[in-house]
């Protein structure tokens, strides 16, 4: 398998492109999302409808794509996603005040927030090119994994792709597969489960790696 293939649903490893600023620089606790932003920046075009799922309320993500894509819309479980104020307030937080100017100069007319649960996301039927959902499978149960990748698949156009990262060993890699078959996705160009030497990693939380996947909708 080419490893440098963007499409390949595997772990992350050192090597891969990164970058430690989005907007605003990154803190180090976020120790995957240089990589899968970068990864995930790859696959946008000034063309797409793209949902940022479960997007956090500080994170620059939904920002990056309003810059690049035609409509994005973010949504999240924390009813502040819906207020400007209380975004700004969170990043001067956890950020600090130059992050919140300049989230607050790029802050784009065409970003559509929503306060929602992946389990039931408020869009219709085949809204969007791209789906992206960063880091957010290991903080659900089994059942809420499987009703979230449904309403993915129900919400995603037939032509459309679904970018997953999520922690492991947090996500069991066996049963995310049952799941995405269940569901009726596919991997886009193949897959790599096996932990590589030099895969990304941190010691917090007990010890985590980081796994992406690209997924389309199965045609028989």
């Amino acid at each position: 398998m080419n490893m440098s293939d963007p499409y390949l649903s595997r772990f992350f490893v050192y090597s891969d492109p990164n970058s430690s600023s989005m907007i605003y620089r990154l803190p180090q606790s976020w120790w995957s999302r240089p990589y899968e932003y970068e990864w995930c920046l790859q696959f946008m075009s000034g063309q797409d409808t793209v949902l940022d799922a479960a997007c956090g309320i500080p994170h620059p993500f939904k920002f990056e794509l309003a810059r690049r894509c035609a409509q994005v819309y973010a949504c999240d479980l924390d009813i502040r996603i819906i207020s400007v104020d209380a975004i700004l307030a969170e990043v001067r937080r956890d950020i600090g005040e130059e992050a919140a100017e300049r989230i607050q100069e790029i802050l784009p007319v065409r970003l559509h927030s929503a306060h929602a649960n992946l389990t039931a996301l408020p869009y219709e039927d085949a809204s969007f090119d791209k789906i992206v959902c960063i880091s957010v499978l290991e903080h659900l149960t089994p059942d809420e994994s499987l009703a979230a990748l449904r309403e993915f698949h129900r919400t995603l156009r037939d032509d459309g792709m679904l970018l997953l990262t999520f922690d492991y060993p947090t996500v069991d890699l066996s049963a995310m597969e049952q799941w995405i078959e269940q569901v009726g996705f596919s991997y886009w160009n193949g897959v790599d489960l096996k932990l590589p030497r030099g895969a990304l990693h941190t010691d917090m939380w007990g010890g985590l790696h980081c796994f992406r996947t690209v997924l389309k909708k199965y045609k028989s």
